[in-house]
């Protein structure tokens, strides 16, 4: 359990992290939910995960997994395209 735990929180972390670093435009010029948003979901899932320390199989780290997961996934290469590597 304490591997999932690991690999979950540094799936959050990661995904905050990332959605930091992309410009606001980025988010509109893909068409994606706002930074703020992003920001906020990835934030609120890492945090929550830090403070909670409990289940990785919880239903409030499964969500906010799930939201780290769509983001790597769908936002992630969406952003990448649109700024074509550059942030």
């Amino acid at each position: 359990m304490l591997g999932v735990l690991v690999i979950a929180l540094a799936i959050k972390g990661f995904a905050f992290v990332n959605a930091l670093t992309f410009s606001v435009e980025a988010y509109d010029a893909a068409g994606k939910l706002t930074k703020q948003a992003w920001c906020l979901i990835t934030g609120l899932g890492f945090a929550a995960q830090l403070v909670l320390l409990g289940s990785p199989l919880g239903i409030i780290n499964l969500i906010f997994t799930i939201a780290a997961l769509v983001y790597l996934a769908d936002v992630r290469p969406a952003l990448r395209e649109v700024t074509s590597g550059r942030r």
